[in-house]
């Protein structure tokens, strides 16, 4: 997949139907200074504007692999390549973090990437609810730890407190200090 390409196509179709969203995922954590490979485009976008973002998605050749009203998996279909997945802010939390983050180039594209500690907010969501993601978000988590440059305890540990998983924090603060 040419991310770059792919960033400048949605970023484009995004702003020009007016629905606010942010970078997450693999790409969000080296905006963050935590490089990590990936080969997907990962998406906060406005939960009411769901029906947008399909409409979007599938004007510009990708077929839809799973939609609900709080995720979306796309898939190239014809000359374009890659897959993009969404998460919609419904809720108060995903609402807040699409309003907290900042524009930054990635890619040489500028757009609003999560900040760092809602990314690992994000992180600490998906392997509570998928067990199998647990090593690889954990692994994550120690990489923005070490690597963002502003954290927001409080929050991350309200994070770690939704899942009843404060202590994995307080070991991953540990190992990080060491």
């Amino acid at each position: 997949m040419d991310l770059q390409r792919e960033l400048v196509r949605l970023v484009g179709a995004f702003q020009g139907a007016g629905i606010d969203f942010a970078l997450i995922g693999g790409l969000a954590l080296a905006a963050h200074g935590a490089a990590r490979a990936t080969a997907d485009l990962d998406l906060l976008a406005e939960g009411e504007r769901d029906a947008d973002v399909h409409r979007i998605l599938l004007g510009l050749g990708y077929e839809c692999l799973h939609r609900t009203p709080d995720v979306a998996n796309y898939a190239a279909s014809g000359c374009v390549s890659g897959r993009v997945d969404f998460l919609f802010a419904r809720r108060s939390y995903g609402k807040a973090m699409l309003a907290r983050a900042a524009a930054q180039p990635v890619l040489g594209v500028s757009l609003k990437v999560v900040d760092a500690t809602d990314l690992v907010g994000l992180k600490v969501q998906a392997s509570s609810n998928d067990r199998s993601r647990r090593h690889r978000d954990l692994a994550d988590i120690q990489s923005l730890l070490r690597a963002a440059r502003e954290l927001d305890l409080a929050r991350m540990r309200e994070y770690f407190r939704l899942f009843d998983r404060e202590k994995e924090l307080d070991a991953l603060l540990e190992e990080v200090r060491r």
